[in-house]
């Protein structure tokens, strides 16, 4: 099994995460009003600069109408 590093997975999970919002035609700040969380930290979590909460996954997975599992499906 390949392990990826902590930074790649951030990288991987974040343009997972902006492939899907520009899917659905939101803009960061749009997906931030949405979850309830701030445009930089959306635009950071895209960026892969954070490690982000389990909760904080569910809620923009919830935001964007998919399911946990798809945000980590390349």
């Amino acid at each position: 099994m390949h392990s990826l590093d902590e930074n790649e997975i951030q990288r991987t999970f974040g343009s997972r995460v902006r492939e899907l919002r520009q899917k659905k035609g939101l803009s960061q700040e749009g997906l931030a009003f949405v979850c309830g969380l701030d445009r930089t930290y959306i635009g950071s979590v895209e960026r892969g600069e954070r490690n982000i909460s389990l909760v904080n996954i569910n809620i923009i997975a919830s935001a964007l109408g998919v399911p946990v599992k798809e945000l980590f499906d390349a």
